[in-house]
Parts: C-alpha cells; sequence; structure tokens
C-alpha cells in the first residue's frame, strides 16, 4: 500500500511540475513580442519629440528624426539628426555596433561620447537609439500584477525582470510590466549598476504605426525627484531605404538625411 501511495505522489507531482511549466510563459518570447510592437523590423524613419517639465512646468525641448537600420542579428544602427530647436539643427548621432558619435556642422568634428550622457531632462543619448531588449538582456518571469498605467487606469500585467547580458547594455537591470492581453509595454523601470532607481516610464497613446498600433508616448518620470518629467512623443513613421554609407562615422559631414 505504502508503495502504490508513494508512487501516486510521485506521478502527481510530475503532473503538477508539468502543469506549472506549461502555465509559466516564456519571458524572453514575451520580452521579444513587446519589442516587436516598440521597434519595426525594418529599415525606418520617425520623428521623435522630447519635453522637458519640472513642477509642471515646460523648461526645454528638442525635436530629432529618428533613421534605424536592422543588423540582422536583433540589433540597430542609429542616425539621430537634430531638427530642433535652431540652435541644434543638423547636428547628428549614429550608433554603429558599440560606438556611439556626436557630429557639429559647426566644428565639422565628430567624437565618441557615452550612451549615459544626458540628452534632455532623464533622455541620455542612448535612449532615442533603437534598441531591443530581448538582445541586451535576459528576461525572468515574475509572476502577474495589476498596475497603474499612463492614463491611470489598471492593467493586468505579465511582470519581466531583465538582467543585461552585454557589457554595453545601458540599464543594469530593467523591471518591465507588458499587458498580459497583448504584449504591450506599459511601465518600465530602470536601474543603474549600483541598483538605484533611475527613472520610471509610462508608455501610452497607442496608435496604428507601420502596420502595428505602437506606444505614441513615453512618460518618463526621474527615480529621485517625481516632478521632473520627460515626455517622449514618437510620430511619422515611414518605411525608408536607409544608404548603408550614411551610417558610417566618416560620412557624417556629407549626409543630406531627407
Amino acid at each position: 500500500m505504502f508503495c502504490k501511495i508513494s508512487s501516486l505522489a510521485f506521478i502527481a507531482a510530475i503532473f503538477s511540475a508539468h502543469a506549472f511549466a506549461q502555465a509559466t510563459p516564456d519571458a524572453q518570447q514575451l520580452l521579444a513580442a513587446s519589442d516587436s510592437i516598440r521597434t519595426p523590423s525594418k529599415s525606418y524613419v520617425l520623428t521623435t519629440a522630447l519635453t522637458e517639465y519640472r513642477a509642471g512646468k515646460q523648461v526645454d525641448s528638442n525635436t530629432l528624426s529618428v533613421f534605424s537600420k536592422p543588423n540582422g542579428d536583433g540589433t540597430y544602427r542609429t542616425l539621430v539628426r537634430f531638427d530642433a530647436p535652431v540652435r541644434d539643427a543638423g547636428k547628428l548621432m549614429l550608433k554603429s555596433g558599440d560606438d556611439l558619435w556626436f557630429y557639429d556642422p559647426a566644428s565639422q568634428a565628430s567624437v565618441r561620447i557615452s550612451p549615459e550622457q544626458r540628452l534632455l531632462g532623464q533622455e541620455s543619448n542612448g535612449d532615442v537609439m533603437t534598441t531591443n531588449f530581448s538582445h541586451d538582456y535576459t528576461a525572468t518571469f515574475k509572476g502577474a500584477e495589476d498596475v497603474m498605467d499612463g492614463d491611470r487606469q489598471t492593467r493586468h500585467c505579465n511582470k519581466l525582470e531583465l538582467t543585461k547580458t552585454v557589457p554595453d547594455a545601458q540599464y543594469q537591470r530593467i523591471e518591465m510590466w507588458l499587458d498580459a492581453k497583448d504584449n504591450r509595454p506599459v511601465k518600465g523601470k530602470f536601474y543603474a549598476q549600483s541598483d538605484r532607481l533611475l527613472k520610471t516610464a509610462f508608455y501610452r497613446n497607442y496608435m496604428p504605426q507601420l502596420g502595428v498600433d505602437r506606444p505614441g508616448e513615453a512618460v518618463i518620470i526621474d527615480g529621485l525627484d517625481p516632478g521632473w518629467v520627460t515626455v517622449m512623443r514618437f510620430s511619422n513613421y515611414t518605411w525608408k531605404d536607409i544608404p548603408d554609407a550614411w551610417m558610417q562615422r566618416d560620412y557624417l559631414p556629407r549626409i543630406k538625411a531627407q
């Protein structure tokens, strides 16, 4: 009798473990699905407008044209052109491989810069470059949670914890909440190497862009000062055949990115 009970318990444990494995989503697949919502899979251009607020008052803004070209391995080369304000118009940033370059047409010099260097508000140079988190981070499923989104509505989400797997990944780790229905990014928390919270992002205003509903806006809140907010607005997505020459540092002085 004891052996029979033990055998039944063993079989039940196997079925229970199998059911648990079946019920637990594949975190890396969820992350890849959310990447495909944030980032088109072919060469494209979009307009990114950044506005910085302090205590509810606008203090700065700029407008960028972002040209992105996939490498075929989950990474992108990205060229950023400053369109506004006038003082910055025509300046360029180029991300190719592990290198990030800044070009100023006034001096006709290109210099290497850091992805962590602040661009505007909470946004750094690396934040406006096209990134697939599933390439740079390993995701772990942390369970399902109800969280408040950027419109103060409760959303049922899958929570992922992202740990960087490549040395040049901008953040040490990220907590990401994806809508359980469709894997849309809802909320993200971004941490420094010291595990200090750098910022919290809310993705909102989804709209059809290049065949997929993509976030039209990201609201970024500083990790220490909740009154310091940067809003990124994304618009004018367009498929574009981007010349390989544009993605080379030596070619930056000759680019006429239209």
